[in-house]
């Protein structure tokens, strides 16, 4: 029911900051809690950052606490991931993803996913 498209995504380096967006189009957006998720080539996906449906909630991996934050905005239903401080082991394709379940957990379980996009952090 929801269909996402992400973008911000490039090659940095290590300490800069960079902004992953998400649209999404479809209905009931503010219905669905909101995720970042990454995979690192060779590694599983893993869960980075997720958002309740009213933006009230979040919960972020411990890797990425503190330096990550996950926002959305359900008017113009848009997601973003600011991402500061980076370091090289946060190189991975980044993928926006919803879920139904309006609860908010750390686990890569998501009903929709976008494309992904390439994040790549040099030392």
């Amino acid at each position: 029911q929801v269909q996402l498209v992400e973008s911000g995504g490039g090659l940095v380096q290590a300490g800069d900051s960079l902004r992953l967006s998400c649209e999404a189009s479809g209905r009931h957006f503010s219905s669905y809690a909101m995720g970042w998720l990454r995979q690192a080539a060779g590694l599983e996906r893993e869960f980075v950052a997720v958002i309740s449906r009213s933006g009230g909630l979040t919960a972020y991996a411990e890797s990425v606490k503190g330096r990550f934050t996950i926002s959305r905005d359900n008017v113009k239903n848009t997601v973003t991931l600011q991402m500061n401080s980076l370091k090289p082991e946060d190189t991975a394709v980044y993928y926006c993803a919803a879920k139904e379940s309006g609860i908010v957990t750390r686990t890569p379980q998501y009903d929709y996913w976008g494309q992904g996009t390439q994040v790549t952090v040099s030392s």
